[in-house]
């Protein structure tokens, strides 16, 4: 790939589902008998868990974040499996609105595709804010979702120290209006975005869910964190069925043009320097896109149920009396930065001008992610090499952005 600073062309094709804007509703919400869904829960955390989609059955099943990098390849994976999924996204800016255009169109067009094949899977969007209750209230009685996968979230460590709020609002509020329409419409199963960033000052690696994470480094982490909190208590005192997702650093194809793949590939081929902080000496558990969506659909078809054996003398923090798992969900393997920009110059065919500089506050110098819990209940096994993933986002890279 030669470097080139051409515009974005070549976007995927396809037109993304008409728009939906759900404004406030009046009337209060009736919740569905709990009976029946005891019943469904019971039933459904018998599945094979090596066997994350069920043959000749379907779900109605919300992804918030639909547009975003992990919740598009999660949707397109349900809709493959023949699922009716309900996508809803802001749409903001906090980078190229277009980029996540693009994921919906790819999104819709899988669906079209699923259809023609006589598959039941669907893709619906929906505009939406979830820190406005009104309109997450609306959807939750509308569609009567069975499973919810909740990835919508204000991302990004640094950026939460210029925008403090913006965060409280997005990953607080907004994550409280999720948990209450699961509440309110007996969901049968929540699957949440947590991060690796909640084990903050810990240098204790790999990073288990058993070790402490009472020390955030950013507010985007304290704001995690607090859904992990906010969700067990929906779990204890609403029998809410949640797993947490501490998701390391997920690339790859589609990915946010703010993280170091995408935004070294753009800045190497522009012959612009990448800055490196800890001057390159980072270690980071590196996860391509493709292993993560995997895991998220295995976890999502599977329930959790309390835990029998769970000791208030000696808690585990991953499990709990309640319907209640967090995992983590990595690759299980850390590479050093200088390595990983190694491989990213040798597939785009031009060297980093490279500037070294101190490390910031907000910055862990390792992370590691130990996934054998993932790994024993639901079979999850991240496959994609560091220089595989490189390659295939090296080639979507070029393709997307009309790089020779």
């Amino acid at each position: 790939m030669r470097r080139s600073g051409g515009e974005q062309g070549g976007r995927a094709a396809g037109s993304i589902p008409q728009d939906r804007e759900l404004r406030s509703r009046g009337g209060a919400l009736a919740p569905r008998g709990r009976t029946l869904a005891r019943g469904r829960r019971a039933l459904r955390s018998r599945e094979d868990a090596s066997s994350p989609v069920r043959e000749g059955a379907f779900m109605r099943i919300l992804v918030t974040g639909a547009a975003g990098f992990i919740g598009h390849f999660v949707s397109l994976r349900l809709v493959e499996a023949g699922h009716q999924v309900t996508g809803v996204d802001n749409l903001n800016d906090y980078y190229d609105p277009q980029l996540k255009r693009d994921r919906l169109a790819r999104a819709s067009e899988a669906a079209r595709t699923a259809q023609a094949s006589g598959c039941s899977g669907r893709f619906s969007f929906v505009r939406m804010d979830l820190a406005e209750a009104a309109p997450v209230e609306a959807i939750f009685a509308e569609h009567r979702f069975d499973r919810v996968v909740h990835l919508a979230a204000q991302a990004g460590v640094a950026h939460s120290i210029e925008n403090p709020f913006l965060y409280v609002r997005s990953n607080i509020a907004g994550f409280a209006h999720v948990l209450e329409g699961c509440r309110r419409n007996s969901v049968e199963h929540l699957v949440y975005a947590s991060t690796s960033s909640v084990y903050g000052a810990s240098e204790r690696l790999p990073y288990s869910v058993d070790h402490g994470t009472d020390h955030p480094l950013s507010l985007y982490a304290a704001t995690k964190k607090a859904n992990e909190a906010m969700a067990h208590s929906y779990s204890h005192l609403y029998a809410v069925p949640a797993t947490g997702l501490r998701f390391f650093t997920v690339y790859g194809p589609w990915g946010r043009p703010d993280m170091a793949c995408y935004l070294f590939a753009r800045q190497i081929l522009a012959g612009e320097p990448i800055t490196l902080y800890n001057r390159g000496q980072h270690r980071r558990d590196w996860t391509y896109i493709d292993d993560i969506a995997e895991g998220v659909v295995r976890v999502l078809m599977k329930v959790p149920e309390g835990n029998d054996a769970w000791d208030g003398q000696a808690p585990d923090p991953g499990s709990s009396r309640a319907p209640y798992r967090l995992y983590n969900i990595g690759s299980g393997r850390s590479v050093h930065l200088l390595e990983f920009v190694g491989i990213l110059e040798e597939l785009l065919g031009a060297k980093a001008i490279r500037k070294l500089v101190p490390r910031r506050s907000v910055d862990v110098s390792e992370t590691a992610a130990d996934v054998e819990r993932l790994r024993a209940d639901v079979g999850y096994q991240p496959s994609t090499p560091v220089q595989e993933g490189l390659r295939r986002f090296v080639e979507w890279y070029g393709s997307y952005h009309d790089v020779p």
